[in-house]
């Protein structure tokens, strides 16, 4: 049986459409192997967000040309954002690829096979068509962008918005239940702008509705999500379905008004802030974490630290900061240089982490002592590990198998990364009840 290896570069949304693309390959005769020397078929999914992501995936390129100079039937395919809509440039730029495919264009993969003399049965687009599914499963609701944030290149490679149907999505759901899933990650580029495009218009707090409805089902998350189209109706649907985790992505980007209006976010400083406390007040006990560029051009040192003063404020369970990188074709690129040197985007990087862990550390402290309900995902280094309702990664102690358990944790230990915890001896008493 031929072999395939799969090489994932990026976020969760990749991460499902490369689990999904694994269906196809097995549905094709391929059998999965850890090994690439191995394989038969490598398949690349891609991600160019920041220019590190594109520089690895070129590397990445160049490497399996070496192990195709040597394995000459080597089939290479490459899916994901590297992919833009000149296939034809690309395929001359990297001949030794097979396939370029755009993201979720399954039935490109299932063509290409074809014309490899590879036998194509039936199968349903929207479900999961084997049984490899782990505990906490991705579930892509809507591909796409409209927003174009103007440095952003996602839009560009992924097009425009486009929805699920809620009946597809709460199939494929109670499919991954069946195979061992006990929590849902909604995932999109912005799923606040979730059935826009669908005939009967559902918004996300109906498909949240429907999910929370499911038996079987543990928990429910979603991200990410666009403050401009952050609605009242989403966040009290967070605050009264039991299911839906009180963990809500909600990106900044910048605390600065003349820095957000030139990345084209559609909000200001003030109107994140008082959703900021809308949300607050509705769910006082939500985990909040935000998203800030470090470096945007022009952005001059009183607005940087204009950006401190609102993660000050807000106090954010996790930050993700990353240094602004140019990318070739947004916005802006066209019409900004890239003015602020490299050295001074990794300082004020830094000056955000050496913030965030000061605040992540005072708001995990808060936890030792207390009992945390916990989605057991796996087993590193002799310790269990899985999260919180309120995302929060704990790692315990158990000589029985807890996997896709829900497990009442004490925390003893905590850092601004990540919990240590117990249970009790009689760990064997652990939640037949919470299934």
């Amino acid at each position: 049986m031929p072999k395939y290896y799969i090489w994932t570069i990026g976020c969760q949304m990749n991460k499902a459409e490369s689990q999904r693309v694994a269906d196809y390959l097995e549905l094709l005769g391929y059998q999965a192997t850890l090994a690439l020397q191995k394989a038969d078929l490598v398949l690349l999914n891609t991600c160019v967000v920041r220019q590190s992501a594109e520089a690895k995936v070129i590397g990445t390129l160049g490497y399996l040309k070496g192990i195709k100079n040597s394995k000459p039937d080597l089939s290479i395919l490459v899916t994901g954002c590297f992919v833009d809509s000149d296939v034809k440039q690309l395929q001359k730029s990297f001949p030794h690829v097979n396939l370029f495919f755009k993201p979720s264009d399954y039935v490109g993969l299932l063509n290409w096979a074809e014309k490899q003399g590879i036998s194509v049965p039936g199968y349903k687009m929207s479900l999961p068509l084997t049984k490899r599914v782990t505990v906490s499963a991705f579930v892509p609701i809507i591909q796409g962008c409209n927003n174009f944030c103007s440095y952003c290149i996602v839009p560009y490679r992924r097009g425009r918005e486009k929805s699920r149907p809620v009946d597809e999505i709460v199939c494929e759901v109670g499919e991954l239940l069946r195979y061992g899933a006990r929590e849902a990650t909604l995932l999109g580029q912005n799923v606040n702008s979730y059935g826009h495009d669908l005939p009967t218009q559902p918004d996300l707090s109906d498909l949240l509705t429907e999910l929370n409805n499911i038996n079987g089902l543990a928990r429910i998350r979603f991200l990410t999500n666009h403050p401009k189209d952050m609605s009242q109706q989403l966040i009290q649907a967070v605050a009264s379905l039991d299911k839906v985790c009180k963990h809500i992505s909600l990106p900044l980007q910048s605390g600065d008004n003349h820095v957000l209006k030139a990345m084209r976010r559609g909000y200001t400083v003030e109107q994140y802030r008082r959703l900021v406390g809308s949300i607050r007040n509705c769910i006082p006990e939500v985990a909040l974490s935000t998203d800030v560029i470090a470096g945007f051009p022009g952005e001059s040192e009183e607005q940087f630290v204009r950006t401190l003063a609102v993660l000050e404020e807000g106090r954010f369970d996790t930050v993700h900061v990353a240094a602004y990188s140019p990318r070739l074709g947004t916005i802006a690129s066209r019409e900004y240089e890239d003015t602020v040197p490299p050295e001074l985007k990794k300082e004020r990087l830094n000056r955000v982490e050496a913030l965030q862990a000061n605040i992540a550390d005072e708001i995990n402290s808060r936890l030792i002592g207390k009992e945390v309900e916990v989605l057991i995902e796996g087993k590193k280094g002799g310790k269990w590990y899985g999260r919180t309702r309120s995302n929060k990664l704990v790692f315990f102690e158990s000589g029985s198998n807890c996997l896709g358990q829900l497990i009442d944790v004490t925390i003893t230990k905590a850092s601004p990364w990540a919990l240590q915890g117990e249970i009790p001896i009689d760990d064997n008493r652990l939640e037949e009840s919470k299934r």
